[in-house]
């Protein structure tokens, strides 16, 4: 496909073609009941595994006594971290994404999939019981006894650093994970040395319990005769998934197969090779028979890995005109007991992509510490990084409006990236190659009615409500590229199967693919199937996370729909009789080109398929399988602008009104994207107002259930008025921008923003996430 993307596309005919919002092809089943995840499996002779878990977040593992449970009825095995060293099973991986600012090695930190001399976190995972029945489990696994020398629990990271507090890892002194540094701090110095404005802000970005709606579960397999594993667990990649626990395991890739069918949400968690998957495993060679384990809501709170959960002291510098000089940001990440999948990524790297957002800022400077400490890994999280990065920046805005009395509006505008200055280099590395951020504020203004405002808060005030706007004009940089599989196979029964490295954990990838295809080739888009779970049926696969899915998946498609197309071309000739040149293709059927002659693609597929011998210049299918090497980030943006209610005797905050205009480039299914955009908005209201992981200072997590953890419900938020204002990518041939994640992105500061706006008549400048009424009646209580 190649057509000029600075110019906005002409809409594709077809109701199934890119860009017509076509019904989900997945929920149909998923609303019947009939989806297939990893709980709902059983396997002919399977055994069912419990964990148990350390109940003390620091200490010293001296011994496990097992006797009794070992004797209790139906159990079959029960492994600790002894069993998983006998049998050569090697450490959880170490990921650390960044280096020391000082050159100094960064800790990697040996953990067993098990716990052997000790535990670091309120659900550290000690042994696992298998048995016959769940019940028969957890019977026994009640009756294991873990016997720990208790050590001081470090919660909080400031005080994990200090002289003299405990050393969680040998490899981390000071418990420190990384000390990393970014940009030019001695010329961003000088800037805000002569810097006529100066603003700081210290955001708290609050940790989160990812709460997908459908917890962990695994089912693991072991072939004797073949020496291969299987393991069918919900995931956001088997093909990366196979590779990790091929690596534990010390063997080929080919002896590991990963499946995954149906997946509940993930929202970055569920990327992660996780400790119990490897002990399944081991349970099933060790017994000859598959373990299925299914985690518990209880259980999912302490060992799913937590999002977010940092600390940044924002500093923005402006000349007297209200231009941005320089930003400068010094964080501090508590990544937790342990390195998680991509623990260190968001709080360094991916704030620094995301940071600036729409705004010429031409100096900036990053320095973030990691730290251990006794509480459940950190992990990736919707946006992970790049909604923390927009929040920064879009909340120095409106101080920075207010501090020097401009609006904030205006002061958006002085500092807009504008449309003639794009491909934009930022300071961040990253190169903008479209957008028009003047455009989407503007079209966001009209949608919000903000020139009504004054008379809306005046209705509010008669009801004894404060009520505040807020802006969240947000940019995040996409996942960068990844090789990706392109598939295309012509099935016996008429069918047309794209097979894909990414994996659907809710988005709708079926439908989106087939609307590319059908655009593609012209088959029909009923007759379409999609295969994305099966690690055996890939040669690449960068799974799905950082909103590249469309774009890579997409591009893939393009790719082998191009090699399906030229293997087409030699088929029809030799079936029509013609010269290949002489052969054109469009609207799914190859024709002799000046001829009324032709044969569609589905016919020629069936042709081959049931033709005897072949010249051999010709192809005997149509099937395609190729490497893509997928694309370069792109630049989702938009403008997010919310209203908010504030009872000021309750501290209660409601948001009332919602409005967003966002630029996702080329939009494969207008539907989808809204989807994708309501689900992020309500997760980022949920941080911002309610959700919050907390610890007491033995280390037990208080927040350890629905009924001690707020997650938003359908009355809690509003309804969402959605437009589109696309402005093509240059950087991938279907020209989108991925949408999964800037819901996030735009949320967090506009609620934030707008409940400051609704506070400011108490002098209250900020207030933290979750502004829980509570914290919200306490901050007018002390103001007034």
């Amino acid at each position: 496909m190649t057509r000029d993307l600075r110019t906005t596309p002409t809409p594709r005919s077809g109701a199934f073609a890119v860009g017509q919002p076509v019904s989900r092809l997945e929920d149909p089943v998923l609303l019947r009941g009939q989806g297939r995840y990893t709980d709902d499996l059983t396997l002919p002779g399977q055994a069912h595994a419990v964990v148990v878990r350390s109940r003390m977040a620091h200490g010293v593992l001296t011994a496990i006594d097992t006797t009794a449970a070992a004797a209790m009825p139906g159990v079959l095995a029960i492994i600790t971290a002894a069993d998983l060293q006998a049998a050569g099973i090697g450490p959880m991986p170490a990921n650390v994404t960044g280096r020391n600012h000082d050159g100094s090695p960064v800790p990697k930190p040996v953990q067993g999939a098990l716990a052997g001399t000790r535990v670091r976190y309120v659900g550290d995972p000690v042994a696992v019981v298998v048995a016959e029945t769940v019940a028969e489990a957890k019977d026994a696994a009640e009756a294991v006894l873990p016997e720990i020398d208790p050590l001081p629990a470090l919660i909080d990271p400031v005080e994990a650093m200090q002289p003299g507090a405990p050393r969680l890892h040998a490899e981390a002194p000071g418990n420190l994970v990384l000390d990393w540094r970014f940009g030019d701090a001695v010329a961003v110095e000088a800037a805000f040395a002569t810097a006529a404005h100066r603003v700081r802000l210290r955001l708290a970005n609050n940790r989160i319990v990812v709460a997908p709606m459908e917890p962990r579960a695994a089912l693991g397999e072991y072939d004797a005769a073949s020496g291969q594993w299987t393991l069918r667990v919900g995931c956001q990649g088997v093909f990366g998934m196979r590779r990790t626990l091929a690596g534990i395991f010390g063997v080929a890739p080919e002896k590991m197969r990963v499946l995954t069918g149906n997946v509940g949400g993930s929202f970055g968690m569920k990327a992660s090779c996780y400790p119990e998957y490897v002990a399944l495993l081991h349970a099933a060679k060790l017994l000859d028979r598959p373990v299925k384990w299914t985690d518990e809501r209880s259980d999912s709170f302490l060992s799913d890995s937590h999002g977010r959960d940092h600390v940044e002291d924002c500093e923005l510098a402006l000349d007297a005109e209200g231009r941005f000089l320089a930003l400068r940001v010094t964080g501090l990440a508590n990544v937790g007991a342990y390195l998680s999948n991509s623990t260190t990524l968001p709080p360094t790297m991916n704030i620094v992509k995301n940071i600036i957002g729409v705004y010429r800022t031409p100096l900036i400077s990053v320095a973030v510490r990691c730290v251990f400490t006794n509480t459940t890994p950190v992990g990736a999280y919707r946006g992970a990084g790049r909604p923390e990065g927009n929040y920064c920046m879009e909340r120095l805005v409106d101080t920075a409006a207010r501090q020097l009395g401009i609006d904030p509006v205006d002061l958006r505008r002085r500092n807009h990236i504008t449309p003639e200055l794009l491909p934009y280099k930022a300071p961040s590395t990253m190169e903008y190659d479209s957008g028009d951020f003047p455009a989407i504020l503007t079209r966001a203004l009209a949608m919000a009615d903000w020139d009504g405002f004054p008379a809306r808060r005046a209705k509010s005030r008669a009801r004894g409500r404060l009520r505040g706007r807020g802006i969240g004009q947000y940019l995040e940089v996409t996942a960068a590229a990844s090789n990706e599989m392109g598939g295309i196979r012509f099935e016996p029964d008429g069918s047309v199967c794209i097979v894909t490295g990414t994996l659907d954990y809710g988005q709708g990838h079926w439908t989106a693919f087939a609307q590319v295809l059908v655009d593609k080739l012209g088959v029909p888009f009923s007759r379409i199937r999609l295969v994305q779970g099966d690690s055996d049926q890939l040669l690449a696969g960068g799974g799905t996370g950082g909103s590249r899915s469309i774009m890579n998946s997409g591009g893939a498609i393009l790719a082998a729909g191009d090699a399906v197309i030229e293997k087409g071309r030699q088929a029809a000739a030799h079936v029509l009789e013609a010269a290949t040149v002489d052969i054109d293709f469009a609207a799914g059927r190859f024709s002799i080109a000046g001829t009324d002659r032709g044969i569609d693609i589905l016919d020629l597929a069936e042709a081959l398929r049931t033709a005897g011998p072949l010249p051999d210049d010709v192809p005997a299918n149509l099937d395609v399988g190729l490497v893509f090497p997928g694309v370069p980030s792109a630049f989702p943006n938009g403008c997010h602008i919310a209203e908010v209610e504030v009872d000021p005797d309750t501290g209660r905050v409601a948001v009332v009104a919602y409005q967003m205009v966002n630029d996702f480039g080329v939009l494969v299914n207008p539907a989808l994207v809204a989807g994708q955009a309501h689900g992020g908005i309500v997760q980022g209201i949920g941080q911002a107002l309610w959700e919050s992981v907390r610890y007491d200072e033995t280390g037990q997590l208080v927040s350890g259930s629905f009924a001690d953890y707020a997650l938003p419900r359908a009355g809690d938020v509003p309804g969402f008025a959605f437009t589109s204002h696309p402005v093509p990518a240059r950087t991938n041939p279907l020209g989108a921008k991925g949408c999964g994640e800037a819901g996030c992105a735009g949320s967090l500061p506009a609620v934030m923003n707008a409940l400051v706006d609704a506070l400011a008549e108490f002098g209250i400048t900020h207030i933290d996430m979750p502004a829980t009424p509570e914290r919200v009646w306490a901050a007018i209580r002390a103001a007034r």
